[in-house]
């Protein structure tokens, strides 16, 4: 994956979540699952390293309070 830019950790309550599951729709069930948890990224392509196993993703959540205004 390529580097994280620092603008993604700028603050306390960003985080850089790199998922590895067995298939896509795993992957994309996870990030469906954090994302009803927190202000995610939202679903994102993965794709597979050539030789290694599992489908890669990043997904870019923000667990700092969100105003209900």
């Amino acid at each position: 994956m390529d580097a994280i830019d620092p603008v993604h950790l700028s603050e306390p309550g960003l985080l850089v979540v790199d998922i590895t599951a067995a298939d896509d729709a795993t992957a994309q069930a996870a990030v469906a699952a954090l994302d009803a948890l927190w202000a995610t990224s939202g679903p994102c392509r993965t794709h597979r390293v050539p030789g290694e196993p599992g489908a890669r993703l990043r997904l870019f959540a923000d667990l700092r309070p969100q105003d209900a205004g």
